[in-house]
């Protein structure tokens, strides 16, 4: 394969090969755009803008474009973009992944393309991973955009919505991924057309983008409200949970040793065996929450076995510390790839609740969805879409086959010299941790800079008391204190400093060799020459210390499941041509180890009769742990894709929803459509008491005219039309029925005026907001219990696609229904028309509180929803909508009996 690289070349540089005959070009208009003033630079964008709408293309203005960046950048920042930087630019303009090493200026290289493409007269986003980030990004690029005439701006949480609409009307802005996502949603449960804030999907770049679309794929967005209040329920099943004893083998015991539950780490779960089904029912019975007559799986139990297994898992798959942290009296979670706290994030389907009841702190209600999609969904709108990251090549396969993303992987500046030492494998953790903490002194003896990196709050821990009890300093970087992350960062890189820090994925600042001088400038807040100079020369000599030391080593303590994340903390040293090393400690009980590869590593390890206390390294076992990884990986990757497969069928549905409110929001008056939905439900209701091709006999007019009555408050002689033309058919009632109710509506509106076409529309917003919500319920619920029909022989998929569509026309009926009803029968009382929209309003303030978020989407441990909390005015419940729901229930009913 390397020889065959050798001759044709490999695929990078057959892409690079592509791009780079650009450079060239760009370099020689250096020269005359540096003789043009500030102001000449400025007006430039003018004459772009006029020759895109000519028809001259983005591509043929990039080299001119890339030219004016380059030389605002070096004027207003002193920063002069490298050839390498350019690259990455245009890799971004052609919508690929530019994977650049740390430290190689991912945040300059975005103002290249976003610049260019604002020649279209729309938004450009570039995507962060925090709202620190997007702050410092908008502000830090901010002259170079402000000097070539645009205009710059960032969406971070807590903003105003006047201060959010402000900054979407920006030409580049700078927002985190969950911000840009929740503005989504809630531009789709906006009730007038200046709810909504965000609505050009042109151009976004993603920075960190593996992490936002790869890791945070498994996060789907959700706005929810709350639901019901089931602390009584798990307060009563969590006095239980803790005394059921676990299986640990499940072949070969004997029956007084089998426990009450099997624990599954691969895929997450936990299972009752039979003994613990029996024991939890006898249990339930005695404190007469279970009666006499009842077994769990009675389908009146249901939910009570669904929140049996929440509080299974959150008792015995979720660690404090580890998967979330007590802070303030809640329960916040950590993200399990960056190592950050994730406050507002709420598990789904009770088990935020279920670990709530097991930490002892206050138990929030459950919620209901109102609005949801995935990150993978939402990213894939945008016209154009690109991403710069350090570490993308391991997932090149899933960027392509999902999002349509090639990754170019951009060369360095200067060559890396970084030395990667072979894995170091031990017996157990305690061993491992004993040889972290030696070689720590050893470096920092030596006068290394050292940066541990741990996969958990907890692991990080007890490296620090270790350290602790050798009297070493050192700083540790995790969820607890998160907030102090840029401070820890900008000084890791002191001679003999010491930093303990959970995963690095998406921190965003570099660690600089000798300490970052201008942190300490801005902290001191002094501004005086002598002191920038103290500050440098200091810098300058700790620097030099850094560099004959041997630069930054990273030590893992562990690896991780992907590949990517210890790319990303080795990717820490060695940054800019600097010299570095990293090493990773690993042990057999490392969760990693012990799941996917222990059994493999035990046998090696027996064969060369390795004793306690000793290691091995070998590049063998490297790439043994390497292969491991990658099955973890592809496993992910398809739990990823099944996520997609099924959000895919929900995206259609969203789509017509979404579109059909903007119809609504957009038109001044809604008559037409009104018109059309009231035929389409006098058709349905004729059709149902007067069969096609039916003999007159079988004809039920009696219920057909208490039918219209109670929907449209109107008493029609439907009997005596037919008593008095016995060659009336079907048709022509139909016809009847819609004159007659379109009549009187038509009077009630002309009697109330202007103000009613405002309020139609809000009705009929509700009513879909409305459905909406109780439709997604009921396609979860489907979701979730779809993959049994694999054991009927049948295609879970197909089956969900089948089922949801049955459901969604059924959704799209409700809505015709309950809109027609409620505004046919509704009698309106209020002075003011304003009245309502502000009430609306009122309902909805909560929506941007992210602090106060509720769950709700996926079962699994990985899949953390986001939601915030908001309320949703209900339409009244009427006799005939309990009837309806009803009716529709017992279809629902015989169809899955069918089934």
């Amino acid at each position: 394969m390397n020889f065959l690289k050798k001759i044709f070349g490999s695929k990078t540089q057959k892409k690079l090969k592509k791009i780079s005959p650009l450079i060239p070009v760009i370099n020689d208009l250096e020269e005359s755009y540096s003789l043009l003033d500030d102001s000449e630079l400025r007006n430039l964008r003018e004459k772009f803008i006029k020759r895109f709408e000519e028809g001259e293309k983005l591509d043929d203005l990039l080299p001119e474009a890339f030219a004016a960046v380059r030389e605002v950048a070096k004027r207003t920042l002193s920063l002069r973009p490298y050839d390498c930087q350019l690259l990455g630019g245009i890799a971004l303009h052609y919508c690929q992944i530019a994977e650049m090493s740390t430290g190689e200026g991912k945040t300059l290289v975005a103002t290249l393309p976003s610049y260019l493409n604002s020649f279209t007269k729309r938004k450009v986003i570039l995507v962060t991973v925090n709202d620190y980030l997007a702050k410092r990004d908008a502000n830090w690029m901010g002259p170079i955009y402000e000097n070539l005439g645009l205009k710059v701006s960032y969406i971070i949480s807590d903003q105003t919505v006047e201060e959010r609409r402000e900054a979407y009307e920006s030409d580049v802005i700078y927002a985190t991924n969950n911000e840009i996502g929740f503005d989504y949603l809630r531009n789709n449960l906006a009730i007038t057309k200046e709810d909504r804030i965000m609505n050009d999907y042109y151009f976004a770049i993603v920075d960190e983008v593996d992490s936002i679309l790869i890791d945070e794929a498994r996060t789907p967005l959700v706005i929810s409200g709350a639901s019901e209040d089931t602390s009584k329920i798990f307060n009563q099943i969590g006095g239980i949970v803790p005394t059921l004893k676990e299986q640990k083998n499940v072949q070969d015991i004997e029956e007084e040793q089998k426990g009450h539950f099997v624990i599954d780490e691969k895929s997450k779960n936990v299972e009752l065996t039979d003994i613990g089904h029996d024991h939890l029912e006898n249990i339930l019975k005695s404190n007469g929450v279970l009666k006499e007559d009842q077994s769990l799986y009675s389908s009146t139990n249901l939910r009570l076995l669904h929140y049996i297994q929440s509080s299974l898992r959150a008792h015995f798959l979720f660690q404090k510390n580890i998967d979330y942290m007590v802070q303030e009296n809640q329960i916040v979670l950590i993200d399990e790839n960056t190592g950050r706290a994730m406050p507002g994030r709420r598990l789904a389907d009770g088990l935020h609740q279920a670990i709530e009841q097991k930490e002892g702190v206050p138990i929030q209600m459950e919620s209901q969805t109102l609005a949801s999609s995935t990150f993978q969904n939402y990213f894939r709108q945008f016209e154009k879409l690109a991403g710069m990251t350090g570490t993308a090549s391991t997932e090149a396969q899933e960027f392509l086959e999902i999002y349509g993303l090639d990754v170019l992987e951009i060369p360095t500046n200067l060559p890396m010299i970084r030395n990667d030492h072979n894995d170091v494998v031990f017996l157990s953790q305690q061993e491992k941790y004993d040889a972290v903490v030696e070689e720590i002194i050893e470096y920092r003896k030596k006068g290394n800079p050292i940066l541990v990196g741990t996969s958990s709050l907890e692991s990080s821990e007890i490296v620090a008391e270790l350290l602790q009890n050798k009297s070493i300093d050192h700083q540790i970087l995790n969820a607890k204190n998160h907030a102090k992350e840029a401070e820890i960062i900008s000084q890791a890189g002191k001679p003999g400093v010491v930093t303990i820090a959970t995963n690095m994925a998406g921190r965003g600042t570099d660690i600089v060799l000798g300490g970052n001088w201008e942190a300490e400038l801005e902290q001191l807040n002094a501004e005086d020459e002598t002191t920038k100079k103290n500050l440098y020369s200091e810098w300058e000599k700790k620097n030099k210390q850094v560099l004959e030391a041997g630069g930054l080593h990273v030590i893992g303590t562990e690896r991780n499941e992907s590949r990517r994340i210890d790319n990303q903390l080795r990717g820490r040293s060695g940054r800019q041509g600097d010299p570095g090393s990293s090493k990773f400690y690993i042990s057999l009980e490392d969760s990693l180890m012990r799941i996917f590869a222990s059994e493999q590593f035990k046998g090696i390890m027996q064969n060369l009769g390795l004793e306690n206390g000793e290691a091995i390294e070998h590049r063998m076992l490297s790439g043994a742990i390497q292969r491991a990884q990658k099955r973890v990986e592809g496993r992910n990757f398809d739990l990823r894709k099944l996520l997609l497969e099924y959000d895919d069928m929900a995206n259609e549905q969203r789509q017509i929803i979404y579109s059909q409110r903007d119809v609504i929001l957009d038109s001044e008056d809604i008559t037409d459509l009104l018109n059309s939905m009231r035929e389409t439900v006098i058709e349905n209701q004729v059709h149902l008491f007067i069969p096609e091709n039916a003999p007159e006999q079988q004809w039920d007019l009696v219920g057909l005219e208490k039918t219209i009555q109670h929907d449209f408050g109107m008493e029609l002689p439907i009997r005596q039309w037919v008593k008095e033309d016995q060659t009336l058919q079907e048709e022509e009632i139909i016809k009847k029925i819609f004159s007659a109710t379109s009549a009187s509506y038509k009077a009630k509106c002309d009697s109330i005026g202007p103000p009613m076409r405002e309020f139609e529309k809000q009705i009929l917003l509700q009513v879909i907001d409305n459905t909406w919500k109780e439709h997604l319920g009921a396609v979860e619920y489907l979701r979730q219990g779809i993959g049994l029909r694999g054991y009927a022989s049948k295609n879970p998929k197909l089956e969900f696609r089948r089922e949801s569509f049955e459901l969604f026309e059924g959704l799209l009926n409700n809505i015709r229904v309950e809109g027609i009803k409620f505004l046919s029968r509704v009698e309106i009382e209020f002075e003011n028309p304003d009245d309502l929209i502000e009430s609306q309003k009122g309902n909805r303030e909560q929506i941007y509180k992210h602090e106060e978020a509720d769950s709700s989407f996926n079962n699994t441990k990985d899949n953390k929803s986001i939601g915030t909390k908001s309320e949703t005015q209900e339409i009244p419940e009427t006799k005939g909508n309990r009837r309806l729901r009803r009716y529709e229930a017992k279809m629902a009913r015989k169809k899955r009996s069918n089934n």
